[in-house]
């Protein structure tokens, strides 16, 4: 099963902005994820639209699973 980490912040200019990790470690803890998302944020490099990240909004592991029925 795939896993992606979704890092989810608001822009200054009031969008939200998400950040995909693959692959993310196992157990990871929500102060590891808040002090990395801090740090995104205080880096100013990531944004849209001109707008940096500015808070945090949400941070979530999503799981896919693909079952093949017909491959070539």
């Amino acid at each position: 099963m795939n896993e992606t980490l979704e890092l989810v912040f608001k822009t200054a200019g009031g969008k939200r902005m998400t950040l995909t990790v693959d692959n993310p470690r196992e157990g990871l803890t929500e102060a590891e994820v808040r002090q990395a998302m801090d740090e995104v944020i205080a880096s100013g490099v990531f944004g849209t639209d001109g707008h940096p990240a500015e808070s945090t909004e949400a941070a979530r592991i999503v799981s896919r699973g693909v079952t093949d029925i017909i491959t070539a």
